[in-house]
């Protein structure tokens, strides 16, 4: 007599689109992702329409170029004509000390930004020199790869940020970064050293 085969029972497969949401949440939640970094920078206003091109003139004293080729090699140049400052082969590392030392400018060299008393005055600080119409100007070429331009970049807001936080030490006891950023120590302090970095070379040069 023929044994009979047994029948295997059918698996209920109903659940199981509501585990693997389950799952997939759970994935979604406990899983750490990269964040995406970049530079954060404001964006300058506009330029008025009715301002004259006599308005923008722009002392040569007063702008540090950095300029980037195509095979990403860096030089920068700073000062009028006759008092220029240059140098080629720079390595992004070396930007920071020669833009801190040029927005500051703390020998008041002739080829370095002019200082004037800060107009309006700064909370705290009043009328406390500062050279204000300074601007480092980034010039790159169309194949500049953006590792060198983020480097370049990176240094340039590091100068920004040491020297911020060296005036905060000296007049107020804490660093700039542990200010709050809308305190009367902190806005004088951006008075001081307002960060400009242009990707746009300036529109015309003066003279002394």
């Amino acid at each position: 007599m023929a044994k009979k085969k047994r029948k295997v029972p059918g698996l209920n497969g109903s659940s199981l689109a509501d585990i693997s949401f389950i799952l997939l949440i759970f994935f979604l939640i406990t899983t750490s992702m990269d964040t995406d970094t970049g530079l954060v920078r404001r964006l300058p206003p506009p330029p008025d329409p009715n301002q004259l091109d006599e308005d923008v003139k722009v002392k040569g004293r007063n702008v540090f170029v950095v300029s980037v080729n195509m095979n990403n090699e860096i030089m920068y140049y700073y000062g009028d004509e006759s008092k220029r400052v240059s140098k080629t082969g720079v390595q992004p590392e070396d930007l920071r000390e020669i833009a801190k030392e040029f927005i500051a400018n703390p020998e008041n060299k002739a080829n370095m930004p002019e200082f004037h008393p800060a107009d309006p005055p700064l909370p705290i600080l009043g009328a406390y020199p500062v050279t204000k119409n300074h601007i480092i100007s980034v010039q790159t070429d169309r194949s500049t790869s953006y590792e060198v331009y983020f480097q370049i970049q990176n240094e340039l807001m590091a100068a920004y940020n040491e020297l911020r936080d060296e005036l905060a030490r000296e007049k107020f006891g804490k660093y700039y970064r542990h200010l709050d950023p809308e305190s009367d120590e902190a806005l004088a302090i951006r008075g001081v050293y307002p960060m400009k970095i242009s990707e746009a070379e300036p529109k015309k040069y003066g003279g002394n």
